[in-house]
């Protein structure tokens, strides 16, 4: 018969367990946000050319950020309703245009700085707060979503200021496919445009 004792102290061991997973998830999560941010921030401040800086920056994103879940994710409903061949190219495209809107602000962000804040678990995610300095501009609240911390860690997300960047990129290409017949391929012509116009 097990005691009052040993039952208090399995409670007690059952109750730590999850908060040392969570602690080494959030633990993993910092640093793995910690590595992104400095290896961006040394293309950002860093010499070299744009078609180099892009090279290295499309390097490090198609590493570090789950860009095909955040590409299903801005679809929406309408990944489930276009061909796989749609699906190929849609994402194909997703990938250029994540790196093109990044980049072409890479001037923007000259002598930027960030620091770490805290991080929390959310569901199966852990969300890690930074705040981000570039010159003549108030600091920017950043938070970082990111998908299995422990095993494989992705971005997922990126909220400035309260601002889901993969809600508002879902919300503009509903806006453009509704305004176009819900046709998926206009949407991938105008996304081919926008890279086109890029290079």
């Amino acid at each position: 018969m097990i005691s009052r004792r040993h039952l208090l102290t399995l409670a007690a061991v059952s109750a730590l367990l999850p908060l040392s997973a969570q602690a080494q998830s959030t633990e993993k999560a910092t640093a793995f946000v910690k590595s992104t941010g400095d290896r961006l921030v040394a293309v950002v401040n860093g010499p070299g050319s744009p078609a180099s800086k892009r090279s290295t920056m499309s390097q490090i994103l198609n590493a570090d950020v789950d860009v095909d879940a955040i590409g299903r994710f801005c679809l929406g409903r309408f990944w489930r309703q276009a061909t796989p061949e749609q699906q190929k190219q849609y994402l194909a495209l997703f990938h250029e245009v994540l790196v093109t809107n990044i980049t072409s602000k890479l001037g923007e962000y000259q002598g930027v700085t960030f620091s770490m804040g805290r991080a929390k678990p959310q569901d199966e995610e852990v969300v890690v707060s930074t705040t981000v300095v570039r010159p003549n501009n108030p600091p920017t609240a950043v938070d970082w979503i990111i998908s299995n911390p422990t095993s494989d860690p992705k971005i997922i997300d990126v909220v400035a200021e309260g601002t889901s960047l993969r809600l508002t990129q879902r919300q503009d290409y509903a806006s453009y496919l509704a305004h176009n017949g819900n046709n998926v391929d206009a949407l991938i012509a105008a996304m081919k445009n926008q890279v086109s116009q890029s290079g």
